[in-house]
């Protein structure tokens, strides 16, 4: 295999396509942004129901203004921090109503005249005529704003609103000169008190600051302009003060012009982008490939100020604590792929992010959940933090202190949040007792058997003797008769009315899922599903079953968040992300390779609703990605990657020990089917290769034919 046929010259970002999964339920960020920033700065619509999480969706072109901060394929919204709205003539100050430019100050977008890149975003306003384009560094954004010859040209405020849930609680601006604005925003939403402190500055003065409005949370700054006249603005943030703010503004966007940030951040984008490399590859490949990369990094975000200085879990300001601090961890969502993959191809970033949730468990006494800006959410179930922590540990990240990270990860295992105390009472989550048992305690056992890995790596018997016996605790939800995982009561009564499709939201055992999925919730532990199913036999016979069973969902208000169907498998949504590479794991790889070859032509696709489900801050990208690649992580903090099937020719990885490369040799239509595995040459008598194998470096190469069977 000759890899000389993609070079170092090789624009990946042209590659790139950010519109992937804005329509539909994918809820990914349209703007600029720099990879892993702070700000992400783009449109905010008039809508903001579910499918509007990142502030854009594809279906609909109004925007109220240009924010600062957004989410990026979550499924609760949040942020829109610090908006900027270039208008002309007399406006209505509110957000709107859609179809009347009465109601408010709002603009149509012109997207069939939308340019959208990596660290670039471009789009004509039709109501003002006003060409809006941005760019971005880390911890800030830069506007450019071309209008058309006016007396009434300006450039809005918009401190009110905010995404979806956000509440406004304490809003200031004031204009400290003629081109200088600066101020804070403090909100109440899905990050409880969350503090921006910002810098904004102007190109050319402005003729006056208006504060609108008895409170002044609109703020309208005017200019007078020519016909096609060009007004730049650059603002900053920070979480932590206005110091802070005016640091960030000085060190990042001060004394650098648009043009020059448009091009410093593509090419940041063009390095992480280039970090991995396909070859083989159709043109769809590589655009869903590429693509994926871009929207992995969006998050996690610089939370921390230039000078290390940051705004901590406990609210108060921490200096720099010799690290990066960082934001925006969806951990039931990330830690499957998305953070392992970051193990492989960041482990210089990935000690600063481990380290900040360990810091996290410092300020707020339990390792992080869903960390957003200071706050911790607590959404989703579980405590995919010791999972996230426990498996960087696990793999010798360099710089994380392990035995400062056992005790963030021995006390949030131990704590009673969460229905914790309940499995330490009874063994096991009684249904009862809280809500959601079963996908809880499923979880906290996968937790679990990851804190199991380091305790036997420190020589923690007794607490490995511990975490052991209780990473089984799904066993007392496993129903014999039924062959699902079936909830349970304190007194040890099985739910009576128990139907296996039932994906209610109300009074269910499961989270965004039924007893289809959640009976293989147990990456860790398929050897004890396999024995309490009686056979190997009868377990492929019930994975066929996943695939093959009625689409059907059943219950009151079941979630969109169940999508991307297989049968019973669901593709949209994590719990069932490892399934497949069970079939591997079960002796049948060629069943594993067909369901894969399936998803990824069915799941991904170029469209804008090119995601079967939220692209859940980088997940449903990184599922897609190492799958690419042939392997995948299914048990957490196991070091190990399971082997599917290569997806392309061949690939490299830019690694700790220099470079790894894959290699599919033999591949055809007909053979499409690994024979055979081979690590520097020798030939592989198991089905997966481990984390240390990986990052020293080396090549894997898979051996393609026609024949079903397992080389192992």
């Amino acid at each position: 295999m000759m890899f000389g046929c993609a070079t170092p010259e090789t624009d990946y970002t042209a590659m790139v396509n950010p519109k992937i999964g804005s329509g539909g339920h994918g809820h990914v960020f349209v703007g600029a942004n720099a990879p892993f920033g702070m700000t992400q700065v783009g449109p905010t619509s008039i809508t903001q129901e579910w499918d509007w999480c990142s502030g854009y969706h594809d279906s609909e072109n109004s925007v109220i203004g240009f924010s600062h901060t957004h989410l990026s394929g979550t499924g609760c919204g949040d942020l829109f921090d610090v908006t900027l709205m270039p208008v002309t003539g007399e406006v209505e100050y509110g957000r709107g109503r859609l179809g009347d430019y009465t109601t408010g100050f709002w603009s149509e977008a012109d997207r069939s005249q939308e340019v959208v890149e990596p660290g670039y975003y471009a789009v004509p306003l039709t109501r003002y005529n006003i060409l809006a384009e941005m760019t971005a560094t880390e911890r800030g954004g830069l506007h450019r704003y071309t209008f058309p010859a006016s007396d009434e040209a300006a450039i809005i405020l918009d401190l009110v609103h905010g995404g979806c849930f956000d509440r406004p609680e304490d809003l200031y601006a004031e204009a400290v000169s003629d081109t200088r604005v600066v101020g804070r925003r403090h909100s109440w939403g899905w990050s409880n008190n969350q503090k921006v402190y910002f810098v904004i500055e102007f190109s050319k003065p402005f003729d006056k600051f208006e504060p609108i409005g008895e409170y002044g949370f609109y703020y309208r700054i005017h200019f007078k302009t020519e016909e096609g006249e060009q007004i730049g603005v650059k603002v900053a943030l920070s979480s932590t003060s206005p110091e802070g703010a005016e640091l960030n503004f000085n060190t990042e966007v001060a004394n650098k012009d648009f043009d020059t940030v448009r091009k410093e951040t593509l090419a940041k984008w063009q390095n992480e982008l280039r970090k991995i490399r396909i070859y083989g590859a159709s043109e769809k490949q590589n655009e869903i490939f590429y693509t994926g990369i871009y929207h992995m990094y969006v998050a996690p975000s610089l939370f921390s100020d230039v000078d290390g200085t940051y705004r901590g879990a406990d609210n108060e300001i921490h200096a720099n604590p010799g690290h990066d601090t960082y934001t925006t961890f969806s951990l039931w969502d990330t830690y499957r792929a998305k953070l392992p993959l970051m193990t492989i191809t960041h482990p210089e970033r990935m000690d600063d992010v481990i380290n900040t949730m360990i810091n996290i468990y410092f300020e707020q006494g339990f390792l992080p959940i869903w960390h957003l800006w200071g706050w911790d959410n607590g959404c989703m179930v579980g405590s995919p933090g010791i999972i996230a922590v426990s498996d960087a540990v696990a793999k010798g990240v360099e710089g994380i202190d392990a035995e400062r990270a056992w005790e963030a990860i021995k006390t949030s295992y131990m704590h009673d949040m969460r229905g914790g105390r309940y499995r330490k009472q009874y063994g096991y989550m009684p249904n009862d007792m809280h809500g959601e048992s079963i996908a809880h305690d499923m979880e906290f056992a996968i937790a679990d058997a990851a804190a199991l890995e380091v305790a036997n790596m420190l020589g923690k018997s007794d607490d490995a003797a511990y975490l052991d016996k209780r990473s089984h605790s799904w066993l007392n939800f496993f129903d014999a008769e039924t062959g699902f995982v079936r909830g349970k009561s304190s007194t040890g009564q099985w739910r009576e009315d128990f139907n296996p499709f039932n994906a209610s939201r109300i009074a269910n055992e499961y989270c965004e899922g039924n007893a289809w999925q959640y009976l293989w919730l147990v990456p860790h532990d398929l050897d004890l599903l396999e024995e309490h199913m009686g056979s190997r036999e009868t377990t492929i016979a019930r994975l066929d079953e996943l695939f093959t069973a009625d689409t059907k969902m059943e219950g009151e208000d079941v979630t969109p968040d169940i999508s991307g169907l297989i049968g019973q498998y669901v593709h949209g949504n994590e719990p069932s992300h490892h399934i497949i590479y069970f079939y591997t794991m079960l002796g049948q790889p060629w069943k594993a390779a067909d369901r894969l070859y399936e998803v990824m032509e069915t799941m991904y696709s170029t469209e804008v609703d090119g995601l079967s489900g939220n692209e859940d801050v980088g997940q449903m990208s990184a599922w897609y990605i190492m799958t690419t690649l042939g392997f995948y992580p299914v048990e957490p903090a196991a070091g190990t990657y399971v082997f599917g099937v290569p997806m392309v020719d061949a690939a490299t990885v830019k690694v700790a020990g220099g470079e790894f490369r894959m290699v599919r040799e033999g591949y055809s239509e007909q053979n499409r089917y690994v024979q055979s595995v081979v690590l520097n040459g020798e030939a592989l008598d198991r089905n997966y290769i481990t984390h240390d194998e990986i990052v020293a470096g080396g090549e894997l190469k898979f051996v393609m034919g026609s024949e079903k069977r397992a080389w192992y």
